[in-house]
């Protein structure tokens, strides 16, 4: 959350008299002065401090899942269920949503969160996060596959991706398989993609959003807490 807002919930005054505290150089993070108040913050991942004493709040959650097909990327929906469903009861908390999207029929690596800020950074152009993704198609994937990836794909309405990562694992005439790393989140994207070269996707899973990684024994529809050394990855975007 800003840290503003942090400092509110925490007790440690009204709006006006946080502005001043900021403004009159009281605050710091992680032992660095901070004047501005729309800075993000997580007292989970950083020592927030107010004139030397440490501001103690509920830390924000952060949660890997591994999606299964059929469930949507929502906080709600009437017909389907959602991410937040596979919560339990006792790990949910306000404010949980899905950090980006899978498609409905699409599995694999999604973070859940309720540090709305922190999520919106991680999906800004600005930082540039890789996600990568296993593919099986219902044809065949030639060599040629991997430049037409690279060199960036342009669909039918004129848009034009930003290169990608292509490793074929195995093509055969009806069926192929491979991986592909893109640094971009346009909706179908990777299926978009795949039509562009002539193919269609049948299966799609998620194994990796940056730093994290989708970890063979979770099973589908599990989800864990991150780890000491994951929650450090997220540190970077709160600067």
């Amino acid at each position: 959350m800003r840290l503003d807002k942090c400092l509110e919930k925490a007790g440690v005054g009204s709006r006006n008299q946080v502005k001043k505290l900021l403004k009159s150089q009281q605050v710091t993070v992680d032992g660095r002065l901070v004047r501005s108040g729309s800075q993000i913050a997580d007292p989970g991942l950083q020592v927030i401090e107010v004139c030397g004493k440490q501001v103690m709040l509920e830390a924000p959650v952060y949660y890997l899942l591994n999606k299964p097909a059929g469930v949507v990327s929502a906080v709600s929906d009437v017909q389907h269920q959602t991410v937040i469903d596979l919560i339990a009861e006792k790990d949910r908390r306000a404010g949980l949503y899905p950090i980006g999207r899978l498609d409905r029929d699409t599995e694999g690596l999604l973070l859940i969160t309720n540090n709305g800020p922190l999520g919106f950074r991680m999906l800004h152009p600005k930082y540039h996060v890789d996600k990568v993704y296993d593919v099986e198609v219902n044809g065949f994937l030639a060599e040629d596959a991997v430049a037409f990836f690279r060199e960036g794909v342009r669909f039918l309405d004129g848009t034009k991706c930003q290169p990608a990562v292509l490793e074929i694992v195995s093509a055969e005439e009806t069926f192929s398989r491979a991986r592909i790393r893109i640094s971009e989140g346009k909706f179908h994207q990777v299926k978009k993609m795949f039509l562009a070269y002539g193919v269609k996707v049948t299966y799609l899973k998620r194994i990796a959003f940056g730093d994290f990684v989708l970890e063979d024994d979770l099973p589908v529809g599990s989800y864990r807490t991150l780890t000491s050394t994951e929650k450090k990855i997220l540190k970077q975007y709160l600067d």
